[in-house]
């Protein structure tokens, strides 16, 4: 079974930080795009963040730019989500992806297997 799993999510104060975790298990995601996206109640699923496989390129969506940073471990299989200065509109429930032919606009239909999320609540 292929798996991959969130961790790191949490309560938060503005202006704190958090790290997010994705591990993945049942096969190998080392030359697949990771990616990070987030929804929030009564929203749309929306991108947040992605790495291409060597790592080499990651991309932003323009809400985080500055404050989060995405970054990946192909040795263990993981990619993780450093997200710092956060604001309440960050309040999400936020799922890793990993999806093979991936390209800009990074879109939910284009990443293959998908994590079950991890909450993460930013107080005032």
């Amino acid at each position: 079974q292929v798996l991959l799993v969130e961790s790191g999510g949490g309560l938060v104060q503005a202006g704190g930080s958090l790290r997010l975790s994705c591990a993945a298990s049942g096969r190998t995601f080392s030359n697949y795009v990771r990616g990070w996206f987030r929804q929030a109640p009564g929203k749309e699923r929306e991108f947040v963040a992605a790495i291409g496989w060597s790592a080499a390129s990651t991309y932003y969506a323009d809400s985080v730019k500055g404050r989060f940073t995405i970054s990946r471990d192909n040795a263990n299989d993981t990619v993780t989500l450093q997200m710092n200065d956060l604001k309440p509109e960050d309040s999400a429930v936020y799922y890793c992806a990993a999806g093979r032919r991936v390209a800009v606009p990074f879109t939910t239909t284009a990443f293959d297997y998908w994590g079950q999320g991890t909450q993460v609540t930013v107080s005032l």
